[in-house]
């Protein structure tokens, strides 16, 4: 099999902090979509190198520095297995210039929360989510039983929550204290620009108006699909664990947002159960354009290594909850 193509791109910024898109022109395949800017690397070119070149030659601007934001697998449309093509996405940290449009038909400087509304190739997706979601998640462990030891573990959550943690996973499994949890935990995330996602719950997470996850040995529940669409029609976002292709498809189909992918590594909580390791991970994130977050072995150290491979960012409970 052929090697990917390597296509780089950028995302500059103006002063407002909008993010620039440019329209694919007549012609062209993808015509008329929006994508950000850049080109094939060509042989003996570093990334940058030709990020670089192809900005200057698309655009008319000098590009000074700049940062791996994301590498965006994408496979082929065949048989969805190999991997075609790496979109391998910068943040361009200076620039010189004003940009033109010398190839595309037009440019839009765009705000964050707008992206959505520019139609795009799939492989611009994930970017878009590297922008604006989380990069951290951070699933909860059982607090054991009693007030004491709830009282305890809702004093670490708030200290996750004070360290700027972006986005909580509540996964408990008795009832009962999921749901006394969850309502503590709703309020205290709210207050701390955080999101929350119930664990398997969904008239608890309709409730709370806060974040659905569906388990993956709860896809295939007939009731799954209708759930799915009701919680979104509400203004819920709805994520799903999946272990392998059957199970990503399945999710996909569901109309999820997001996706827990793994384990990529080895876990304390499946002793035994091999991971599935950065490359098996990596030929199942490129089936996708959803975002989807590498689960299972990994902390916030693995965070670069999980953008070069497609994640959106790293989830995980050991790792991220505070000692």
């Amino acid at each position: 099999m052929d090697a990917p193509l390597h296509v780089v791109a950028g995302v500059l910024r103006d002063a407002q902090g909008r993010v620039l898109l440019a329209r694919r022109p007549a012609g062209k395949a993808d015509a008329g979509l929006w994508e950000f800017p850049g080109g094939k690397v060509e042989p003996g070119e570093t990334a940058l190198d030709a990020l670089r070149r192809e900005l200057n030659e698309e655009l008319g601007v000098r590009v000074l520095d700049g940062a791996p934001l994301i590498r965006v697998p994408v496979a082929s449309t065949d048989d969805g297995a190999p991997i075609r093509l790496h979109l391998d996405t910068w943040g361009i940290t200076a620039y010189s210039g004003d940009p033109v449009a010398h190839e595309h038909d037009a440019l839009a400087w765009v705000a964050l929360e707008a992206l959505d509304s520019y139609p795009m190739p799939p492989a611009d997706r994930p970017v878009v989510a590297a922008l604006r979601e989380p990069d951290r998640v951070l699933v909860t462990p059982e607090p054991g039983d009693g007030l004491e030891a709830e009282a305890r573990w809702l004093a670490v959550a708030d200290t996750a929550l004070a360290n700027g943690l972006p986005r909580m996973h509540l996964r408990l499994a008795d009832t009962a204290q999921r749901r006394r949890l969850a309502f503590e935990l709703a309020g205290r995330c709210r207050a701390a620009g955080a999101g929350l996602w119930v664990h398997g719950d969904d008239a608890l997470a309709t409730e709370l108006g806060v974040g659905l996850h569906w388990r993956a040995s709860q896809l295939r529940s007939p009731e799954a699909t209708a759930l799915t669409r009701r919680h979104r029609e509400a203004g819920g976002r709805v994520c799903a664990a999946v272990h392998d292709a059957d199970e990503l498809a399945l999710a996909e189909t569901l109309g999820v947002d997001d996706l827990l992918l793994g384990p990529v590594k080895p876990t304390a909580t499946h002793p035994g159960q091999l991971g599935l390791g950065w490359e098996a991970f990596e030929r199942l994130r490129a089936r996708t354009a959803l975002p989807v977050y590498a689960l299972g072995g990994v902390g916030p150290a693995d965070l670069v290594e999980a953008r070069r491979h497609g994640a959106q960012g790293v989830a995980g409970i050991r790792a991220f909850w505070p000692t």
